[in-house]
C-alpha cells in the first residue's frame, strides 16, 4: 500500500467529480435504470470544491487541509458532541493500516482542541462488530474512520447515528500494490455506494445538503 502524492482525480473542479461520482455508482448499481440511478445520484452542490488546496494530499497535510477547504468541520471537531455514536465527520478509506494512520492524524488537537470527541476507528480485522457497536453506545465521537463494510453495517444497525453528520470523507489519496483506491476497487467501491452514500439517512442528508462529500 502507498500514498499517492497526487490523485488526480480528487483535484478536479464538483461539476467533473460530480460526473466522476455517478460513473462510479453506474459501475456498483448497473442492474439500475437510469432513472433509479438518478434518485441515488450524488448532486454536484454537495461536493466540496477542493481547488483552493494546491499543496500535495498526504496525511500530514490533511488537518491544514481540513482547516482551508471545509472550516465549518474543523471548528465542528473542536466542539464537544452532544450525543454518543453521532460523528460529525464520516472518513472513508481503504483498509485497516489506513484507518489507524488517519485516525493518528484526527486524533491532533490541531483538529480538536481541548474538547473535541474522540475518533473513532472501524475496521473488521481483529475487532468484533459487537465491541464496536458497544463502543458507539458509550462514547462522544467527533469522527469516524473506517473501511466502507465496517461503516456500513454500523450504520444499517443504527449504531452510528447520522444526526450530527455534516461530512464524508473518501480517501483517494492512499492505493494498494496496483495503485487503485477505495473507488477503483469493486468490492470496496460497492461498499461505498451500496452501504454508505445510499443509507437513506444519509442520502436524505446530502440531497437536502446538510451532509458535503469530500474528496482527499
Amino acid at each position: 500500500m502507498q500514498e499517492e502524492r497526487s490523485p488526480l482525480i480528487a483535484l478536479q473542479s464538483p461539476s467533473t467529480l460530480a460526473e466522476y461520482l455517478t460513473g462510479s455508482q453506474a459501475k456498483s448499481f448497473s442492474r439500475l435504470s437510469r432513472i433509479e440511478l438518478e434518485d441515488i445520484r450524488i448532486p454536484e452542490s454537495a461536493i466540496v470544491d477542493t481547488s483552493p488546496w494546491v499543496a500535495e494530499r498526504t496525511l500530514d497535510s490533511l488537518p491544514d487541509f481540513i482547516a482551508k477547504v471545509t472550516p465549518s468541520l474543523r471548528l465542528r471537531l473542536s466542539q464537544k458532541p452532544k450525543a454518543n455514536g453521532a460523528p460529525t465527520l464520516i472518513f472513508v478509506v481503504g483498509s485497516a493500516l489506513r484507518v489507524a494512520d488517519v485516525t493518528r492524524v484526527l486524533k491532533n488537537r490541531k483538529l480538536r482542541g481541548e474538547k473535541g470527541g474522540d475518533v473513532g476507528k472501524f475496521f473488521a480485522r481483529h475487532i468484533k462488530l459487537e465491541d464496536h457497536v458497544t463502543y458507539l453506545r458509550r462514547t462522544k465521537i467527533g469522527a469516524a474512520v473506517g473501511t466502507p463494510g465496517r461503516l456500513g453495517k454500523l450504520l444499517e444497525l443504527d449504531s452510528m447515528a447520522v444526526s450530527a453528520l455534516t461530512h464524508i470523507i473518501i480517501d483517494l489519496s492512499y492505493r494498494d500494490t496496483k495503485r487503485r483506491s477505495v473507488l477503483d476497487i469493486p468490492e470496496t467501491r460497492d461498499e461505498v455506494f451500496g452501504k454508505i452514500l445510499s443509507y437513506k439517512s444519509v442520502l436524505q442528508g446530502i440531497r437536502a445538503g446538510k451532509v458535503q462529500i469530500v474528496l482527499f
